[in-house]
């Protein structure tokens, strides 16, 4: 058996329904590693507040986007340093508009964040699982990967995408004992459903049936149902945590 820490790495970590994963499964008894661009005082403050219940985490500046700054982080903090346990990757951007006007970089960077970026860290994460023959794997898609959005037709395409890459590597890694398995979350209370209109947020309520946002704790429980020994004969599969948007 490994004497090396079991592990659990989230990217985009520092903000929402990241630092709420991150948070949970820290209390849960993972070492948590998390991934942030920008915030590195969110990130401090993460830390700084799970030490106060001995709970362990830690924060690393990274662009994701970046294959050989992905690759130099594995080699450096990841392999043969602990046990990674567990990925789940949480990076995510929006850049909307219409599909008519919607400017190259926008489809780009978009589709790099919450696609690209995926593959990379999990191309990595598979190699280390195989060796331990054990690991969990889970992708923050969303709801409108499965309904469509106007107006977010890169956004919808990256998280659609993330389905198809969890299918895919489910059925690759599954003789090597690891789960890959997708949560679409609905309308969350984030920095993101913040800056909705109260009309836009009314009109939404009205589509779901429980008639209320979700929190991020309703995500980050479900990542720690996923990687909890109950869980270990999911895979492949898509959880929507939406209220009922569409049923």
């Amino acid at each position: 058996m490994s004497d090396l820490v079991k592990t659990a790495l989230v990217t985009g970590g520092s903000r929402g329904i990241g630092k709420s994963i991150v948070t949970r499964l820290a209390l849960e008894g993972f070492q948590v590693y998390f991934t942030y661009k920008n915030s590195s005082q969110d990130a401090e403050n993460i830390c700084s507040e799970l030490a106060k219940s001995k709970a362990v985490a830690k924060g690393f500046k990274l662009d994701s986007t970046d294959i050989t700054a992905v690759k130099n982080f594995f080699k450096d903090e990841i392999k043969d340093k602990v046990e990674l346990s567990v990925l789940v990757n949480n990076a995510g951007i929006t850049r909307d508009g219409l599909l008519i006007r919607m400017k190259d970089e926008n489809w780009t960077d978009v589709i790099n964040t919450n696609l690209t970026s995926p593959f990379f860290f999990t191309q990595e994460a598979v190699k280390l699982m195989s060796k331990q023959r054990s690991g969990r794997i889970i992708n923050i898609s969303s709801v409108v990967a499965q309904t469509g959005a106007a107006g977010q037709a890169n956004y919808v395409a990256s998280k659609a995408g993330l389905i198809g890459l969890t299918k895919s590597v489910a059925l690759e890694v599954a003789s090597r004992n690891i789960t890959v398995n997708a949560i679409t979350p609905g309308f969350i209370e984030t920095d993101m459903t913040a800056v909705l209109s109260e009309e836009i947020s009314q009109n939404i309520l009205k589509s779901i049936p429980l008639a209320r946002f979700g929190v991020a704790e309703d995500i980050s429980g479900a990542v720690a149902f996923l990687v909890g020994k109950d869980a270990s004969y999911i895979t492949g599969q898509v959880i929507a945590i939406n209220g009922g948007l569409y049923m």
